[in-house]
């Protein structure tokens, strides 16, 4: 059973699609606020391309304050972290900080440098551990309704099958740049003088933790120069 969701929402879902479809990504992430108010929230990674969206955001801040949720494993570059507390600043952003229970350290000492198996099934453990339960947790903490965030369809298989809004994790999923191609990115964040990643100036155009990232090449760009070629979600995106 769904819980969390208006019911009128969950019965029509594919209505509420038909109209977003037609809707800018700004009027997305509008509706999104007009409709559940204090129990609406995006993600953001802080990587290349999340300026873009947390732009959209800080505009709305006039009217009411959105929550941002900023999943940090622990183990993002520092290139990342730095950028991120540029962005803050420069947009007047609050952001709350979601990490998991185990320090790194700690997580370590029990599993193993998990991302160094080449196992899917250890990243998989990673994952849980360091991104989805820390997500699962700060929703339930806000008893967030509904989640936007930034994936488009063109980054993996499983995102080019993506619908502008769809349940996931017991909740509405919103995703306003769904359609949206790297030019549209590139020439919103130069009409918006947004600063980019320190990462994508060195060839990276897809950026996590420093240990699961690398720079475009000749035979992996995007989303499969992420993990070590085993994989091009991390489960936030793809776990019911």
């Amino acid at each position: 059973m769904i819980e969390n969701i208006h019911k009128d929402i969950q019965t029509n879902l594919k209505n509420y699609n038909n109209e977003l479809v037609n809707m800018k990504p700004q009027e997305m992430l509008k509706w999104g606020y007009e409709k559940f108010d204090n129990q609406f929230a995006i993600t953001t990674s802080f990587g290349i391309q999340s300026s873009v969206l947390l732009n959209m955001i800080s505009k709305l801040y006039l009217q009411k304050k959105i929550k941002i949720f900023w999943i940090d494993t622990g183990y993002l570059a520092q290139e990342t972290y730095h950028y991120a507390e540029k962005l803050i600043e420069d947009l007047s952003l609050e952001v709350e900080v979601l990490q998991s229970e185990l320090s790194p350290a700690r997580m370590e000492a029990k599993y193993g440098k998990l991302w160094e198996t080449n196992k899917e099934s250890d990243l998989d453990k990673y994952h849980e551990l360091r991104k989805i339960k820390p997500l699962e947790n700060g929703l339930e903490k806000y008893n967030i309704s509904c989640w936007a965030s930034g994936v488009r369809s063109s980054q993996t298989k499983n995102r080019s099958k993506m619908k502008f809004l769809e349940v996931i994790r017991q909740r509405l999923s919103l995703r306003p740049l769904l359609n949206w191609t790297n030019k549209d990115i590139f020439y919103y964040m130069e009409e918006n003088n947004l600063p980019a990643h320190p990462l994508f100036i060195k060839g990276y155009s897809s950026v996590g933790d420093w240990h699961s990232s690398s720079p475009d090449g000749i035979e992996k760009k995007g989303r499969d120069t992420r993990f070590r070629g085993i994989k091009q979600e991390c489960g936030i995106h793809t776990t019911n």
